[in-house]
């Protein structure tokens, strides 16, 4: 598959330390060690750029290769950088200029390289805190750890079924570098290390936001990029879908510890969510991405329940949102039309006959999710209702 996107130009840069994934410690990926800015950054560095990198553009402060770097189990992933810069102004919807640079700048010398620098298309790292743990444009270590812990929790790409785009490195900025960005700030400055996440992603194609194509907004473009030409093919695009949604849903079971003193842990969702921080392989697979937005929490045995619950439901609608724009894109496409609700609830029962958390039952009118654990503790299932007939 050819990527597609907005091309962008990256120059890349030695780094004085790199935090490697232990699950890729065995990988030579001398592309993930590398830092990707823009040209529009070099007033900030005496430092030479090693060369010059074609990528595409992904999110506000991303970017992709156009080429795979990976292949896993047969799916190819490619080259994720996050924290390249962003072309808007943090408190205006207007593309960062020269003049708004240098109104914030204290540093005359940085102001006249940034004056006298070729004139490009504007992209900044800057040192204005931003999301609490990272600054805008670019990525905090804290975030970074975040997202490395959980990346090492993963089998390379799974958690018990739930699908990550791991980062493979952490990449750190030389301080000189890092010292000349924090110069640059509105109204508070971020105090942390500034490095780049490096990470693998089967493509840039989001559930709805925060890419250019997107299931909800354009499902003609990605039918035709992944090449869903035929009524099975598409089937099997939704069962995948279907798959890996249900485990998107059910992550808290996928991941839950029992402690010494009674209480469960376990991933959860913060601030992050299906519709913008997923993206999709071409087998219809749905990988979390921005997965600094997880954290680990402890509850009690007694909330084990409604924190079940608590994620189906928040991301319910947009899985079905998504499901439901897939599957009218292969009626309309291949002629098929079959009952709603009967669809999916054979694709159900054919994505989950494998699970070992969840299991498909049918009591009476409504038809179940049986939610188990990993633990396989029996005490603290659920049930929750997915259709009713």
């Amino acid at each position: 598959m050819k990527m597609k996107g907005l091309p962008l130009s990256l120059d890349t840069y030695e780094a004085p330390e790199v935090l490697t994934n232990k699950c890729f410690r065995q990988y030579k990926m001398p592309e993930f060690e590398r830092l990707y800015l823009p040209e529009s950054m070099r007033p900030f560095t005496d430092i030479t750029p090693l060369n010059s990198e074609n990528l595409i553009v992904d999110d506000n402060r991303g970017a992709v290769s156009t080429s795979p770097s990976l292949n896993i189990d047969g799916t190819e992933f490619y080259l994720s950088v996050k924290g390249i810069g962003s072309t808007t102004s943090p408190f205006s919807q207007k593309t960062f200029g020269k003049t708004e640079v240098c109104d914030l700048l204290k540093d005359n010398a940085l102001k006249e390289r940034i004056v006298r620098s070729k004139e490009t298309s504007p992209r900044y790292v800057t040192g204005e805190l931003w999301l609490r743990g990272s600054p805008y444009g670019g990525q905090g270590m804290q975030h970074a750890k975040v997202s490395m812990m959980v990346s090492e929790m993963a089998d390379l790409t799974s958690i018990h079924g739930f699908r990550v785009a791991p980062i493979v490195k952490i990449v750190a900025l030389p301080q000189s570098i890092e010292d000349e960005i924090k110069k640059l700030f509105w109204y508070r400055r971020f105090g942390g290390r500034i490095v780049q996440e490096t990470r693998i992603v089967p493509s840039n194609v989001r559930i709805y936001f925060h890419s250019g194509s997107t299931v909800g907004g354009n499902i003609r473009s990605v039918f035709d990029l992944f090449g869903i030409d035929s009524d099975d093919k598409a089937l099997e695009f939704l069962k995948n879908f279907v798959k890996s949604g249900v485990a998107f849903l059910t992550l808290f079971t996928r991941s839950i510890a029992r402690n010494d003193d009674g209480t469960f842990s376990g991933l959860d969702f913060y601030d992050v969510w299906l519709d913008k921080d997923a993206v999709l392989a071409p087998d219809g697979t749905i990988y979390f991405v921005d997965l600094e937005g997880l954290e680990w929490i402890t509850i009690g045995k007694e909330r084990v329940g409604e924190k079940i619950d608590d994620q189906i439901y928040r991301s319910l609608y947009e899985f079905i949102y998504a499901y439901e724009q897939i599957e009218r894109e292969r009626v309309a496409r291949f002629g098929r039309v079959t009952n709603r609700k009967l669809q999916f609830e054979l694709l159900l029962r054919d994505a989950l006959k494998d699970d070992d958390i969840i299991r498909v039952v049918r009591e009476g009118e409504s038809l179940q999710l049986f939610v188990g654990n990993i633990l396989a503790d029996e005490s603290i299932t659920r049930k929750f209702p997915i259709i009713d007939w």
